[in-house]
Formats: C-alpha cells, sequence, structure tokens
C-alpha cells in the first residue's frame, strides 16, 4: 500500500484504508488520555474539592503551554511531511533535530518561570486563597519539567509527521496505564505509606512525562528520522521557516484560548442554570471530537507528503477525502450523544430543567457536527500545505466575530438562553468550514502551493 501511495497509484478505497491507517493511533491515543483526565480528577476528587480546584486551575495554565509546544509541532509537521514526501531524509532529519532542540530551550524558559512565579501566575489566573497554597505545590511539580511536555510534544510530531502514528499510540497506551497505577499508589499511599496526596498526583504526571519522552525518542532513533541531539548533522538553519509556521499556530491557540475565557464569562452572566448546563454538554460531547483530531492529523501528514512529492491532484483528494470521512464519523456520533442526551445528563445532575438544557444544546450540535468535521479537517490539511495562517485568521473571526458577539446579540439581548448558546457555536462552525474549504481550494489551485524553503 505505501509502495502505491509513493508511485502516485492510489485507488480511492485505498486512500481511505491510508487515511484510517493514520488518524485511528491518534484516535485511540487522544481516547486514553480523556480516560486518564477522567481518573486523574476522580482520585484527587477524593482527597477534598480544593484540591480538585487547585489541580484544575494548575493545569489551565499548563494547557497554554501545551498549546505553544503543539503549536510548534504543527510546523514541525509541515515541513517534514513534505520533506519525506520528497524523500529528502537528510532535510526530514535537520528539521527534526532542530525542533527539537527549540522545543527544549522553550520547555526549559517556562520551567524556569514556573519555578519563581508560581503564586504569581496562579493568582493571576484566579486561584482563591484556600486553593493557591495546594495549587502552588501541583503546579510546580508538573510545570518546572516543562521541558518534558515539549519533547514528548515534539518527538510525537516527529513520528507522526513521517507516517507513523502507531508508536505515539502505543507509547500512551503504556504511559497512561502506568499514570493510572502511578496517580493511586503516589495519591493514596500503600501498605502502611500514607502517599503524597495532590503531590502525588503531580509526581505520576511527571514522572511518566519523562518516561514518554524516552521511549519516543528511542523509537525516532529506530527510523530513518534518527539524529543526534548533541552532534550536528546539517549545517542549514530551518528556525526561520519552523517559527514562520508554528508562531501563527501558537497565536492561533492563544487567541482561543483567551476567547473561550471571555465567551465563558458571558455564558456565565447569562444564569447559573444556563452556564452548567453548557459545561455538561461540552463534556459529553467531548468524544465526538476525537475522529475529527485524528484525521487532522492524518490531513496534515497526507497533504504534506502529496504536496513533498509534487503530487498536488492526490494532495487535494486527500484533502477533500479527510474530511469527508471526518463528517461522517462525526454526524452519526453527534446524533448518538443527541438520542442519548437525557441519559448522559442525568449522570451529572438530577436537576430536570438542566437536562433538558443539555438535551436543547445536543440538538442543535448534531447538526453543527459536519460544519466542525469540516474545519478541524481542513485545518490541518491547510497546515499540512504550509498555511497555518488561515486558521488563524477563522479562530480570529470565529472566536470573536462570531461566537462574543452572537452571544452578546442573541442570549444577553433576545434572551434566548443555552439555545443561543449553542445555536452561536453552530454558525461559527459553519462559517469556519465554508471560509477553510475555499482557502484550501485557492491553495491547491495556486501555481506555487509550497512554502519553499532553501
Amino acid at each position: 500500500m505505501l509502495e502505491a501511495q509513493q508511485a502516485g497509484m492510489t485507488t480511492r478505497r485505498q486512500k481511505i484504508k491510508i487515511i484510517l491507517a493514520l488518524a485511528v493511533p491518534t484516535m485511540i491515543e487522544n481516547f486514553l488520555l480523556t480516560i486518564v483526565g477522567f481518573i486523574d480528577t476522580l482520585f484527587v476528587s477524593r482527597i477534598g474539592l480544593n484540591e480538585v480546584a487547585a489541580v484544575g486551575v494548575g493545569n489551565t495554565v499548563i494547557a497554554v503551554y501545551i498549546a505553544l509546544f503543539t503549536a510548534l509541532g504543527i510546523g514541525t509537521s509541515s515541513l517534514i511531511a513534505r520533506a519525506v514526501g520528497a524523500g529528502d531524509f537528510t532535510k526530514a532529519t535537520a528539521i527534526a533535530r532542530q525542533s527539537t532542540w527549540i522545543s527544549a530551550f522553550t520547555g526549559l524558559a517556562l520551567g524556569i518561570v514556573s519555578l519563581f512565579f508560581a503564586e504569581s501566575i496562579l493568582r493571576l489566573m484566579g486561584a482563591a486563597p484556600d486553593v493557591l497554597a495546594q495549587g502552588v505545590i501541583y503546579f510546580q511539580i508538573v510545570a518546572v519539567p516543562s521541558l518534558f511536555i515539549s519533547l514528548m510534544a515534539i518527538f510525537g510530531s516527529i513520528l507522526r509527521s513521517a507516517g507513523n502514528t502507531r508508536a505515539p499510540m502505543i507509547v500512551g497506551i503504556w504511559v497512561n496505564l502506568i499514570h493510572i497505577v502511578l496517580d493511586y499508589v503516589l495519591i493514596f499511599g500503600i501498605g502502611g505509606w500514607e502517599g503524597w496526596g495532590i503531590a502525588g498526583a503531580g509526581w505520576a504526571t511527571s514522572i511518566v512525562r519523562v518516561i514518554g519522552t524516552v521511549v519516543l525518542y528511542k523509537y525516532i532513533q529506530q527510523s530513518k528520522l534518527s539524529f543526534s541531539l548533541l552532534k550536528k548533522q546539517s549545517v542549514q538553519s530551518y528556525t526561520y521557516p519552523l517559527l514562520n509556521l508554528s508562531l501563527p499556530a501558537a497565536a492561533e491557540r492563544l487567541i482561543m484560548r483567551v476567547g473561550q475565557m471571555f465567551y465563558l464569562g458571558l455564558v456565565i452572566r447569562i444564569s447559573t442554570e444556563v452556564y452548567a448546563a453548557h459545561l455538561i454538554a461540552g463534556n459529553v460531547i467531548a468524544l465526538s471530537y476525537l475522529p475529527g483530531y485524528g484525521l487532522a492529523v492524518a490531513a496534515t501528514t497526507l497533504v504534506g507528503q502529496q504536496l513533498g512529492a509534487g503530487r498536488t491532484r492526490d494532495s487535494y483528494e486527500y484533502g477533500l477525502l479527510t474530511a469527508w470521512i471526518a463528517v461522517v464519523f462525526m454526524t452519526i456520533i453527534g446524533i448518538v450523544f443527541w438520542l442519548g442526551s437525557g441519559i448522559a445528563a442525568s449522570w451529572f445532575t438530577g436537576e430536570n430543567v438542566i437536562v433538558e438544557m443539555v438535551r436543547t444544546a445536543l440538538g442543535i450540535d448534531a447538526f453543527a457536527q459536519p460544519f466542525l468535521a469540516m474545519s478541524l479537517v481542513l485545518a490541518g490539511a491547510l497546515q499540512g500545505a504550509g498555511d497555518t495562517k488561515s486558521p488563524m485568521y477563522s479562530t480570529i473571526i470565529g472566536i470573536w466575530g462570531i461566537r462574543v458577539l452572537g452571544i452578546y446579540v442573541l442570549c444577553l439581548h433576545f434572551q434566548m438562553g443555552i439555545a443561543g448558546v449553542w445555536l452561536v457555536s453552530a454558525i461559527d462552525q459553519l462559517m469556519r468550514s465554508i471560509y477553510l474549504m475555499q482557502r484550501f481550494k485557492s491553495r491547491m489551485n495556486a501555481k506555487q502551493t509550497i512554502v519553499q524553503v532553501e
């Protein structure tokens, strides 16, 4: 199958198999992360509510760090995928090594900031006084070794961009299983040892990140992208093209997170019940996004590799086909969650009013799933083609121009409640999907579809 792909002679059925072979491992990996996050919260909740809040505020900051590391991974994936598609593994290896060093320096810098300014950062995030002390303990344990968060993220991106999504999945399975065991032992203790409480939760997270980093690097060393961290293998610098692709992706994620905070602030102004129903609906539907994220990774890799090989038509077909597969997956899942929304909502609350609000939200979301699927995958396809600015623009317009303004008009002015919140979200996804589709078609039709890296 790989030989046929490289020769540009793949049928539609073969392309679907190639797409799923890349996407499914990433879906499984993300699913495991979601489950472990749930179990982690469950364990910490047995210590106390202050500890849950402490972990929550700490992880909010860590999510910003991860967004920055993921953004660098997007630039890395785009450049490596095109180099691999062109058969230039020397160039791909040089990009992998240089992106690793950039990630390492970024991780070290954020680790130092976290060491000396942990309390100030958590105060800025609004941590209450009774949460702050526990929050600083947890945050410093997980954030000071940000080096390993950054390296684990970039190593996963390097492997996926070369078409190996199985290795990150396998590492993810073992790391998450170890995480669950360490979580329990280090939080609650074993035998006569009482454990470390919230500090144990932090140490469990940091230990498995070190393990994951080491194992992922071993996988890279066994691949065609093997490189030495200490021995320089290329005189050419790829720092500028890496940053040129990564900075818009980083800006997109930061804009999105700031916008989401502002957006949620408007939702809570509607009423506490609407805010609670919105959060419950978001938790219920979160699993439906996993196929989109996995297929977006496949789109980035395949579009980049085909462009690198000079096969623009195949690149275009892979991008569209991956998007339509996502539409099918996510539409089915969205409808299933809508039909079972009453049962799912009752797991979180016994209040009938909120349950009905959740049903309304998921009903609207079921119709928005095709547009969300399109926007997720086409953003990945554009990033694979070297266009990280269009997804950034779509996020700016979607979050600030549609969601924030829409919430104010539909919910605060016309009092549409939860229906208005999720209708605004659906309009956002519709407009993003149209914009990104036009940008993708334009990119593929242009004479120069690749950012040349000299």
